[in-house]
């Protein structure tokens, strides 16, 4: 294999950490995953880093020396200019040199990205935006994170600290937020946001699907049950999804007359029910978003590669920026 190029994909998350060997084709040929074991020292997660990533490449039958770069997807930022770990919340770490503690262990070019962009990144080069040039994806989960691709290249604004599309304000001093702030998207369209609503309206309409697919405990509500319930006809259900998808709509619609995209990717669990969400939403966006009926409205779409996206476009990075 010494005549063709490999790429070191790597995704950080709270709960496990992937490393990924990546062809020129963008596939993935083999992976290694470890539990992350969030709040431990950065000398102690980076060097866990390394070693993964080190059983990735010798069960792939490689060496470094086959590898061009190791990128690396987190939930953080690094500020190109001092090359300082801006904030990982999840990780208690803040203004770290992370690059210092990784270049240790690994002697190879390393790339860092925020892990929404990398996932968009990855969709676009290989998933459900590959035959498309200019996206953004919104990763509907937890949270809502998110990320743009202009040019098949990561656009993360000035000091790679913006696209921050979770933390973009819908409503006026609305609910706040776990960043701080009140009536951010995250506020609204997560799936936390999704249950919040959910358990609150329940205790209104005892009558409702809902709580007997979550056996009438409340506290057993998830994403999966509502859009269930919302399938079956449940009214209640089908009133907190019609509200969910007008949120989502109204924020999406703002990322298109800013941005216009080619198409939109929905990633995350609440996409899983693409079934229910695309069409009402497509309807919605050409409603209300500027324009639409003279220009249309970009696609919406789902992500095809789920965890792989952000490695292998954590992998590429170095197509998409400078260290």
């Amino acid at each position: 294999m010494a005549d063709q190029k490999f790429y070191l994909g790597f995704d950080l998350g709270g709960t496990n950490m992937v490393a990924g060997v990546v062809d020129a084709d963008y596939r993935i040929i083999h992976k290694e995953s470890i539990p992350t074991r969030a709040g431990r020292p950065i000398e102690e997660v980076t060097f866990d880093m390394a070693e993964v990533s080190k059983k990735a490449l010798y069960n792939a039958g490689l060496t470094l020396d086959d590898i061009s770069s190791w990128g690396i997807g987190m939930p953080s930022y690094v500020n190109p200019k001092t090359n300082l770990l801006v904030h990982a919340n999840n990780f208690g770490w803040k203004n770290v040199p992370v690059y210092d503690h990784l270049s240790r262990h690994i002697s190879l070019p390393i790339y860092i990205e925020n892990d929404a962009n990398c996932a968009a990144y990855g969709e676009v080069l290989a998933g459900a935006a590959s035959k498309y040039t200019d996206a953004v994806m919104l990763t509907l989960g937890t949270g809502v994170g998110g990320g743009i691709v202009m040019n098949k290249k990561i656009y993360a604004g000035f000091d790679n600290m913006g696209a921050e599309l979770g933390h973009t304000k819908l409503v006026y001093n609305g609910i706040r937020c776990t960043c701080g702030q009140k009536g951010c998207l995250e506020s609204y369209c997560s799936s936390t946001a999704l249950i919040r609503k959910t358990k609150e309206a329940v205790d209104t309409r005892p009558d409702t699907l809902i709580l007997q697919l979550c056996g009438q405990d409340k506290e057993g509500i998830n994403g999966e049950i509502v859009f269930e319930a919302a399938r079956r006809k449940d009214p209640l259900a089908v009133e907190i999804i019609d509200e969910y998808i007008c949120h989502l709509a109204a924020g999406i619609s703002t990322f298109i007359t800013i941005f216009r995209p080619e198409v939109i990717i929905l990633g995350g669990g609440m996409a899983q029910a693409e079934d229910l969400l695309l069409e009402p939403l497509n309807q919605q966006l050409y409603t209300s978003t500027f324009a639409a009926e003279e220009i249309g409205i970009p696609r919406v779409i789902c992500a095809e590669l789920g965890n792989d996206a952000g490695i292998i476009g954590a992998a590429f990075l170095e197509k998409t920026m400078q260290k």
